[in-house]
């Protein structure tokens, strides 16, 4: 099942040297697990809520792809670049597949909670 890396990232003001670096690193370390950016640099729009700072949607095969391109020696000599200088979150989750029914789904959480 197609797993997603999101990052919720908050930049402050100019960008280091060191993000740019990053930025131009990091395809080079998804490449072996099949990583490719849906959501990078992109304007947010907000419709509901609040969000502040930008979005990055990194899709990869799988969950075990995306955790182990988080571990990999490679990500891993790169990240301090980013985090560094960026704050953030940066999650990694499965996705729900293209078969997923809304409603059946619900209908289970309710089965649970009433249980």
């Amino acid at each position: 099942m197609t797993a997603y890396g999101l990052a919720h990232l908050r930049p402050a003001g100019v960008m280091a040297e060191e993000v740019f670096e990053y930025m131009e690193r990091i395809q080079a370390t998804l490449d072996p697990f099949g990583g490719k950016f849906l959501v990078h640099g992109a304007e947010v729009k907000v419709v509901e809520g609040e969000w502040s700072g930008s979005l990055v949607l990194i899709e990869f095969p799988n969950l075990d792809a995306a955790r182990e391109w988080y571990d990999s020696p490679a990500y891993q000599a790169i990240l301090h670049l980013r985090a560094d200088h960026i704050p953030g979150d940066l999650l990694l989750v499965d996705g729900c597949g293209p078969d997923h029914d809304s409603a059946a789904f619900a209908a289970g959480l309710r089965a649970l909670q009433n249980a």
